[in-house]
């Protein structure tokens, strides 16, 4: 892309803001402030009156954002059956995705002995380009939105375990993303990546390290408010001492660093045993693991949370009720209690949602069908807006938050013209050759169906009709007015 004058970036920014207020009448109020052009923003829920189509929603919800391809699948296949070939991700055929993860980012399929002298840069890049490839490009759309469920529910920082973070994403998120959550909740248990995250590693009898017990607990189980004591978090944290890690990563039960005491976690009491015990000491851990997976305050929490992911910031009892009574008819099974979560009734009825930075990027890519050889400017770009994959330092995740992420309006508007304006064979390219085949009310025609599948407000496609007819009918003029899409509120929302 040209360098631009600051004067030029500066008129960039005004004709967004203007496009903004000419295409939603609400969503965002901006001011250019002296020679930083600094944004005060504040934002406003939109309620697009254009998205009438029930199909579309839960592609909306379902998927990293409308691609074409689709659009024309769901409404061939209906409701019901698209969202029924989602939750049973593994006959979709994602072979070539998966052959383009394997050949250009072959460290992610590595064991633990591999990685371990490998540049933990390099590693790191290879995983978040590679996640941002399969959230993109991936046939299996509804697994790849519940792989990033997870991995913020169990969040781990990459920047502090290195490599076993990416044994994590492999054998424990991506394996158990759609399976039943007591087999997600021990393999997470037994990830040397969370023990490490969470300081388990360095608990033992007589100092044992509450991190884990807690976090296992407020975050990925019961919930804050599930009924648990600090007393719980000193007596569970006994329960596991001796869960470490061995070698250059793999799980081991330390015996010897193991409490063989008397203890008392949620009412459950667990007697002493002689030390002569041994190795079958981590059946401690193992009760309870099972005792919280079965836990009713469990069902709720995750019940609560899969409904604010997917459907409302504010879920009602009842949808609470429903969701959490599906987890336990269920016996936690993911697949099913995720398309309870999708039903018909919930989704069309679900207001908007601020895409998060990793979402406003995939759907950019999906959106403008982007060619994309190599990952590394989109990441760049998932970075820039605030979200750089696998980075964050608390284990509460990234917050699925409007407020949280809805100051980042003047880099949200700059990876649209960034998107739009790729044209490199080798690296990222946007054609767009088919806008320019016909005539610019043809392009905006295309432009709607790509971007907002078809659903568009009126006075949205009349902003952008008018300024692609304000110039040269180029490639240049084009590529402007596919940026301006990507930073309307009918696709910064979804």
């Amino acid at each position: 892309m040209p360098v631009q004058s600051d004067t030029a970036r500066d008129v960039n920014i005004a004709n967004r803001r203007d496009f903004l207020r000419q295409a939603t009448g609400r969503a965002r109020t901006a001011a250019v402030a002296s020679e930083a052009a600094s944004l005060n923003v504040s934002a406003v829920v939109p309620t697009p009156g254009s998205w009438a189509d029930p199909r579309l929603r839960l592609l909306r919800r379902a998927t990293n954002g409308l691609n074409s391809g689709d659009v024309l699948d769901v409404k061939n296949r209906g409701y019901q059956q698209w969202l029924n070939d989602q939750v049973n991700y593994t006959q979709i055929n994602d072979a070539t995705v998966d052959a383009t993860v394997a050949q250009r980012w072959p460290l992610l399929s590595q064991t633990e002995l591999q990685l371990a002298p490998v540049n933990a840069g390099t590693l790191r890049a290879q995983l978040q380009d590679a996640t941002l490839y399969r959230a993109a490009y991936s046939r299996r759309q509804l697994y790849e939105r519940m792989v990033e469920f997870w991995s913020d529910h169990f969040n781990i920082s990459i920047d502090k375990v290195g490599y076993l973070k990416a044994i994590d994403d492999r054998e424990v998120i991506r394996k158990h993303a759609m399976g039943k959550f007591g087999d997600l909740l021990k393999a997470s248990a037994h990830s040397p990546a969370m023990l490490a995250y969470l300081d388990q590693n360095l608990s033992r009898v007589g100092s044992p390290n509450q991190n884990y017990a807690r976090e296992l607990m407020e975050l990925h189980t019961i919930g804050v408010d599930g009924g648990y004591t600090q007393a719980d978090v000193e007596q569970l944290a006994r329960v596991f001492t001796g869960w470490t890690i061995s070698g250059a990563g793999t799980f081991l039960f330390n015996a010897s660093r193991h409490d063989f005491g008397a203890k008392t976690v949620l009412g459950v009491q667990i007697p002493a045993t002689p030390t002569s015990t041994g190795a079958a000491g981590v059946n401690e851990g193992e009760m309870m693991l099972d005792v919280l997976i079965n836990h009713p305050s469990t069902a709720r929490y995750l019940a609560t949370k899969l409904l604010k992911w997917f459907i409302t910031p504010e879920p009602t009892e009842v949808q609470i009720s429903a969701i959490a009574g599906a987890f336990k008819a269920t016996g936690g099974d993911i697949k099913r209690v995720v398309r309870a979560v999708l039903n018909e009734g919930f989704v069309t009825n679900a207001p908007a949602k601020l895409k998060r930075p990793f979402h406003l990027v995939a759907s950019g890519l999906r959106a403008t069908n982007a060619a994309m050889t190599t990952a590394t400017s989109m990441t760049g770009q998932v970075r820039v807006i605030g979200q750089p994959l696998f980075q964050y330092e608390t284990p509460d995740g990234y917050p699925d938050l409007m407020e949280y992420w809805v100051g980042n309006v003047a880099p949200r508007w700059a990876f649209g013209t960034t998107l739009a304006n790729s044209a490199s064979a080798t690296s990222l390219n946007v054609d767009v050759a088919p806008y320019l085949a016909g005539t610019p009310d043809a392009a905006i025609d295309r432009i709607q169906t790509e971007c907002f599948g078809g659903e568009v407000a009126t006075h949205t496609r009349d902003a952008l009709l008018t300024y692609l007819r304000g110039g040269t009918f180029n490639a240049t003029r084009v590529r402007e007015t596919i940026a301006l899409a990507l930073c309307s509120y009918e696709f910064q929302w979804y």
